[in-house]
Formats: C-alpha cells, structure tokens, sequence
C-alpha cells in the first residue's frame, strides 16, 4: 500500500537576474540581545524595487550574528539568550580574554549561529513565515557598532 502525499508545491518560475545591488546597514546595538532588521531589510528591497530574487545578508563581525526567529512572542527571544549563555558562559576558563571576559564567548555564540542569511525575495516582499523576523544578535554585553552587508540579486519591477 502506498502512503498518502501530503504536500504540494507550486509550479516553477524562472527569473533572470539582471540587478545586483548592495547596501550598508550600520545599526547601533545596545548591547547582548536581539535587534529587528525586519523593517529595515524590508525597507531596502522597496527601494531597489525588486520583483523576485534572493537577499543575502552578511555580518562583518565575529561576536555578533545573524538569524531568523520568532517575531510574536518576546520571552523566545529571552530564551535563545539564556541557551546561549549556557552553551558559552562567560566563566568557562576561555584563554581569549584581552577585550573582557565576554569576547570568546561571543566568538563561540557566533560559531553556533550565523553570519550570513539568505532570504528569498517573492513578488517584491521577503518569503518570510509569519511568525519570522531578520534579527542581529549582540552577543556582547556593551553596545557596539555593527555592520551588515544588504544585496539583493535578481530582476525589478
């Protein structure tokens, strides 16, 4: 007996990328946590007008991250510190330690999520579920200055 399909996928299209363009967001953090980039990003593939394509986003850091996660309930943002915190404490004997006792923590939270995301561009909007949000994570304990490379290839409106 053959199991039933429960999925369903919509028929291909093709664009041709005929843009690449790329910004600079610079966002000021004010220390450990999650910062929205949502609205932003957002924000930049309105004004490059794109139609469809993919985003990357990449952070020229190496103690803060980027990642996808819940936008609707704020205490899983709480959480996903707290795990972090246990993955990496400050307390661990790290050996790096010349910038303070959270820099080699923030190198390891950064090691365990990520420094670049790619987010499809559908109909001019981001193919974001609708519970997700494009968040920066500081894992620095004072604010920094933090930047984020934006570049959208693919076609326009």
């Amino acid at each position: 007996m053959t199991p039933e399909k429960h999925m369903t996928r919509s028929a291909p299209s093709t664009v041709q990328a005929t843009t690449v363009t790329s910004s600079l967001l610079t966002v000021q953090t004010p220390g450990r946590g999650f910062t929205d980039l949502t609205s932003e990003v957002a924000k930049f593939i309105d004004e490059v007008h794109a139609r469809d394509g993919a985003l990357t986003l990449f952070i020229r850091h190496t103690s803060a991250s980027l990642t996808i996660q819940e936008n609707a309930d704020p205490s899983v943002l709480v959480d996903l510190t707290t795990a972090l915190s246990r993955l990496a404490p400050e307390n661990a004997g790290w050996t790096h330690d010349t910038e303070g006792p959270d820099d080699m923590p923030a190198h390891v939270k950064t090691m365990l999520t990520q420094t670049s995301l790619h987010v499809p561009v559908l109909n001019g909007a981001l193919a974001l579920g609708t519970w997700q949000a494009i968040y920066l994570v500081e894992h620095r304990a004072r604010p920094h200055r933090r930047e984020i490379v934006l570049q959208f290839i693919g076609g326009n409106q």
